[in-house]
């Protein structure tokens, strides 16, 4: 019998930088010295007393389900967190935590999304979010965020997307994949927007917080728009921050009845998030965070290192972003230009196709997150790393004619 895929399934394609992975990896496979800069992963290793924590829970005996949604310990942390460092006052029965941040999402968008509602996502956009919004049967609204307004979205532009449909807006900020930041006025002008369409629920994904530059203050919409505390949804993470993305918890907090709803998509699906990863997230949350800006220092200076070296490339400008561990630059200057290879750069996921094959350098084409001409790099790697992509990049620019 032949199978047949079903007609939501129909609606997704795979991840495109998990495609750009994959076929450095077989590059890799074939001997060739491979330069990946597609996955969003620090290279940073667990800190160890977060590690030991996990190894205490293990001995403890803490490898039981727990609560679907997340175990009262990391519930309190997290209360505490949003408290702390974000001036957000939430009860534990306000707080999601699942196995990892993408299932927050799908899982309040899955609770809460009819067929033909609609989801204003700014582009440049995390490649999941579409997808998600069609696996629960809305229409994905892209608005754009320009690269001459910082890839940021611009209250005149959500205005302009907002309709009576209009169920969510997804804000990502810090973002993937442009690395752009709100500031706090920022924050408040599409805050002045939302206050006018009491329809329209805000996502706000802040899992690069702790990824800002150049003394960056960082802020999010419900603790600079209190306006809109009831109807957001401030979601988070252990994975970029504490070097922790193969631990797999993500967490949210929220209006109670949305929480709860998204209580109910966890007991039909996934289930509780691993019961040792919950605690280690519990040490992560409520010990040592001194580490979190050192390494931040480390990746702003490998962020200018990579906005030189492309900047210093024929065709290539790179704006520098406030925070995150991505460049998005733009290709404009290269389309029309022929490699090698004899092909006509046309788009820029020709550019990245052929960067691979040439240089061997894997990046992400940015047509995957929603604008064009540009491309992502992640510069969560060695400096060394990054400075030898930055010359094949180089390179390879100046072979195109």
């Amino acid at each position: 019998m032949t199978f047949v895929e079903s007609d939501t399934l129909k609606r997704v394609k795979p991840s495109p930088t998990l495609a750009v992975t994959a076929k450095a990896r077989e590059l890799a496979r074939q001997g060739k010295k491979v330069i990946s800069l597609g996955a969003g992963e620090p290279d940073f290793d667990t800190p160890e007393n977060i590690c030991d924590a996990a190894i205490k829970a293990i001995k403890r005996g803490e490898t039981r389900y727990t609560d679907v949604d997340g175990i009262p310990e990391l519930k309190a942390a997290i209360v505490e967190k949003f408290k702390r460092e974000n001036g957000l006052e939430y009860k534990t029965t306000q707080v999601s935590v699942s196995p990892g941040g993408k299932p927050v999402i799908y899982n309040a968008l899955m609770a809460s999304v009819n067929v033909g509602d609609e989801v204003i996502i700014p582009a440049p956009y995390w490649v999941s979010y579409p997808d998600m919004v069609l696996l629960a049967g809305g229409t994905p609204v892209f608005a754009v965020g320009e690269m001459s307004t910082g890839f940021k979205l611009k209250p005149e532009t959500l205005e302009a997307a907002i309709t009576p449909k209009t169920k969510w807006l997804i804000l990502n900020s810090p973002s993937n994949p442009s690395g752009a930041a709100y500031t706090e006025a920022e924050l408040k002008a599409l805050g002045e927007v939302l206050k006018r369409h009491p329809q329209v629920w805000i996502l706000t994904d802040d899992m690069y917080e702790h990824l800002t530059f150049d003394g960056f203050k960082y802020t999010t919409i419900a603790q600079v728009c209190p306006e809109l505390y009831d109807r957001t949804l401030t979601m988070n993470g252990v994975s970029k921050a504490y070097s922790m993305t193969g631990w797999r918890i993500g967490y949210a907090a929220g209006p109670e009845p949305l929480i709860k709803a998204m209580s109910k998509i966890i007991s039909q699906s996934t289930s509780n998030p691993c019961s040792i990863a919950q605690w280690a997230a519990v040490e992560a949350l409520n010990g040592p965070q001194d580490f979190i800006s050192e390494r931040a220092a480390v990746f702003q200076k490998r962020r200018d290192l990579v906005v030189a070296g492309l900047n210093a490339c024929e065709g290539i400008h790179c704006p520098t972003p406030e925070g995150a561990f991505y460049v998005y630059p733009s290709i404009e200057g290269l389309i029309g230009k022929t490699a090698p290879s004899g092909k006509v750069i046309q788009t820029d996921e020709d550019f990245a196709s052929e960067l691979l094959q040439q240089e061997t350098v894997a990046v992400v084409h940015g047509a995957a997150f929603g604008l064009s001409p540009f491309f992502r790099i992640s510069y969560a790697t060695s400096e060394a790393v990054l400075t030898e992509a930055c010359e094949r990049i180089q390179r390879f620019c100046a072979s195109l004619k």
